[in-house]
């Protein structure tokens, strides 16, 4: 396989049975195939994308010590900022050259959770980047839960049986800035190989090209999508959940050419992480003779900060 495959969500909406029993075939086949699609037809309209890439480019333009004043100690950057090459990929010493912001869920109805996550932060000098940060959030959140209900009913599961594991959960939407490049990276990458940690990850377009995905054979393939697409993958509790039927699929962020080293990268992926009582113990459903349970036991929440202190963010 050379590109990613190209789906459409408003297929899966569609009231004709046969459009939407195409769209779980197409999702899930590309899934096992290769782990990302690109998708049209989700609910993030292009001028909610356009006000957060200039809200963002705003934030990420404010002096140093006035981002640094929004990194808070202690919670594993799981919100606000990150500074420059704090976040290595697992298994690498280098840190990537990238800073980064988070958003966090905001809780409905649910006060243990509601004290469970740390409050998003608010950035004064930007008025505009918390809000329209959150109203982006909500609609990819959106978004991931029909791609989940599409899942569910191709891994044979009820259609809805990730709702009570993903609203409310502990997602997270990263604005991420990759500078300009000065003098030679010795080994570092904007991002290293790795797999995400979460169960999908939908990713905004990004501002310059980039991202690259392996494939089967070992091969890196530019990911490429068109302006109103969302480039979606299935990230390690996902492929945990389903003993490896849907892959986790190893990609990177390389260098620019070198012609191209003044010039700042801006991506934005907004990672679905359920709740952390989530069981990702194998479904019995992807479970077989000729496919034997490959993972321990364990919770979203236990596996997270597993991966966390592996990539540096907590001790």
């Amino acid at each position: 396989m050379k590109n990613i495959p190209s789906v459409d969500l408003s297929d899966f909406l569609s009231e004709e049975p046969s459009k939407k029993q195409q769209f779980i075939k197409e999702i899930g086949e590309a899934y096992e195939e290769i782990g990302f699609v690109a998708l049209k037809g989700h609910f993030l309209s292009d001028i909610i994308s356009d006000k957060l890439y200039s809200e963002v480019k705003n934030f990420f333009d404010l002096p140093t010590n006035t981002k640094e004043s929004y990194e808070i100690e202690g919670i594993g950057g799981q919100r606000g900022y990150t500074s420059f090459g704090k976040e290595s990929a697992k298994g690498k010493s280098e840190g990537d050259l990238k800073e980064f912001w988070h958003f966090g869920q905001e809780v409905i109805n649910n006060e243990k959770l509601k004290n469970e996550y740390p409050e998003n932060v608010v950035v004064k000098e930007v008025p505009n980047f918390n809000i329209v940060g959150m109203e982006t959030y909500k609609m990819l959140e959106k978004t991931a839960i029909y791609v989940l209900r599409a899942l569910a009913l191709y891994i044979g599961l009820d259609e809805f049986y990730f709702d009570k594991f993903v609203i409310n959960g502990n997602s997270i939407l990263r604005p991420i800035h990759y500078p300009p490049i000065q003098g030679e990276p010795k080994g570092a990458v904007r991002a290293a190989a790795h797999g995400d940690i979460n169960l999908i990850t939908l990713l905004m377009g990004a501002s310059a090209s980039g991202l690259e995905v392996q494939n089967k054979k070992g091969e890196w393939i530019p990911v490429t999508a068109l302006p109103e697409q969302l480039v979606i993958n299935v990230g390690d509790m996902l492929e945990r959940l389903t003993n490896n039927k849907l892959r986790s699929t190893i990609h990177r962020v390389v260098n620019p050419p070198r012609k191209d080293w003044n010039k700042s990268r801006y991506s934005i992926p907004f990672f679905t992480h359920p709740i952390s009582e989530m069981p990702l113990n194998c479904l019995p459903e992807c479970i077989s003779e000729s496919q034997p349970k490959k993972y321990d036991d364990t919770t979203a929440g236990e596996f997270l900060n597993e991966r966390l202190k592996e990539l540096g963010l907590i001790k």
